[in-house]
């Protein structure tokens, strides 16, 4: 009695611990997202831009550090410059045709109009508008992960129900063998009964490998082997605005052209410069001392290239331009997105309404196809015909399988046109 009581208790944890394994080896739609925006390969290049632009924004940087430039020269001139009187008791010795020089520059940027910290700002924008079109791309994985996960779950819908039909076609074969045996069938009947459960057969094998089609697929997606999924809950949208990577990258871009327009402003100041010299030539700074010496220059420098202002109202229109036509892809985008959110709303009004009608429906079937048994049982009716009230039953409980995974996929594909699902990067790739 002991060791019957330790068994049961064994099966028992045995039989928890199985149902928490199966559970947690479901997988759900979030997990499936997340997994194949990291497994993508096109993730790695959002580490690549990241640090493309910090190369470049130290690399602007750097113009706030002093320039410091080296030059060497030796010379030699055909002529060179001579006193032209002569003086009696002066002697004047006259430069040497070979001279050599070396120099030592240095410019320290004191104002520069905010050139620098511009052209840093226009880098900073430019990477970001980089790193929104590939949150945009990466985004556009959820709509396949959608159409994998939800056929997934189609199909093991369907593959229960075939194995209900079949269990359905059974019992129908051995009461068609029983009516044989009491003489109101015949093997005719018994015939079609089993033709119905070979196609039943040849259906749950053709469902077998869809699915496994479809979860190698996800598989790859994910970079994971996927088994189970677990079927998501209804979504509200109670409160949900267009939330689209779409949308950052058009604040993106203005941000960006908002900056090259500051740059270009800062293109129209003044420079303000400070500058050393340091050098040892022959000659020296002293044209008329021969030999070799020693030389400092130190000073200051102001810049203003009016050149800039020529080009600057075009500059301005093109710019003016782009942020036009920014817009304009900004309305368009929304413009589209709200006529397919309107499509998807109605797609689930459809379903809903056509899901009120699935159960009476089976139910009105049920009622025929029990009535056709009864007849069937009675000998007035062919195994034809029953095998049709049979088959209509079936359909009508596929169909309203076929109506709840519609209505999950027209709701994740509504949120997939409304809100990103707040994408992240990996850390792996930053």
């Amino acid at each position: 009695m002991l060791n019957h009581l330790v068994m049961k208790k064994i099966i028992i944890i045995y039989f928890m611990l199985s149902c928490n394994l199966a559970a947690f080896a479901q997988v759900t739609i979030q997990d499936c997202y997340a997994k194949a925006q990291t497994n993508y390969p096109l993730i790695k290049q959002h580490g690549l831009i990241e640090r493309s632009g910090d190369f470049n924004l130290s690399n602007a940087g750097k113009g706030f550090l002093p320039q410091i430039t080296f030059s060497a020269k030796a010379t030699y001139q055909s002529e060179v410059t001579e006193i032209p009187v002569s003086i009696p008791g002066v002697n004047v010795k006259g430069l040497s045709k070979d001279q050599y020089g070396a120099a030592l520059d240095i410019n320290q940027v004191v104002w520069d109009g905010g050139s620098i910290r511009s052209k840093m700002e226009t880098i900073r924008t430019s990477t970001e508008v980089e790193v929104k079109s590939l949150e945009m791309d990466m985004y556009a994985i959820n709509e396949r992960v959608n159409q994998l996960f939800f056929g997934i779950l189609l199909f093991d819908a369907q593959l229960e129900q075939n194995r209900l039909f079949q269990e359905e076609l059974g019992r129908n074969y051995k009461k068609v063998q029983s009516c044989i045996q009491n003489g109101v069938a015949n093997q005719a009947d018994l015939d079609a009964v089993k033709v119905e459960q070979l196609k039943a057969i040849q259906a749950k094998s053709q469902l077998t490998y869809q699915k496994a089609a479809y979860l190698d697929m996800l598989s790859a997606l994910t970079g994971e082997t996927v088994t189970a999924l677990a079927k998501p809950d209804d979504v509200s949208f109670v409160g949900v605005f267009i939330q689209r990577p779409e949308l950052a990258l058009f604040d993106a871009k203005m941000k960006h052209l908002e900056a090259q327009n500051n740059e270009l402003n800062a293109s129209l100041k003044p420079r303000l410069g400070v500058f050393a010299t340091g050098g040892y030539g022959n000659p020296g700074l002293n044209m008329l001392k021969s030999g070799f010496s020693a030389y400092y220059i130190v000073g200051a420098r102001l810049t203003w290239n009016f050149g800039n202002f020529y080009s600057n109202q075009n500059n301005k229109q093109l710019i003016q331009n782009n942020i036009n036509s920014v817009l304009t892809q900004q309305e368009t985008f929304l413009f589209n997105t709200n006529i397919d959110i309107s499509r998807k709303q109605r797609e689930i009004e459809k379903y809903r309404d056509q899901m009120k009608y699935d159960d009476e429906i089976i139910a009105l079937r049920t009622s025929v196809k029990q009535a056709s048994e009864a007849k069937m049982a009675n000998g007035t009716l062919s195994g034809n015909d029953l095998m049709r009230d049979v088959y209509a039953e079936e359909m009508a409980k596929q169909d309203k399988i076929l109506h709840e995974i519609e209505l999950l996929l027209a709701m994740y594909n509504l949120k997939f046109l409304m809100d990103n699902g707040q994408l992240t990067i990996d850390n792996e790739y930053k």
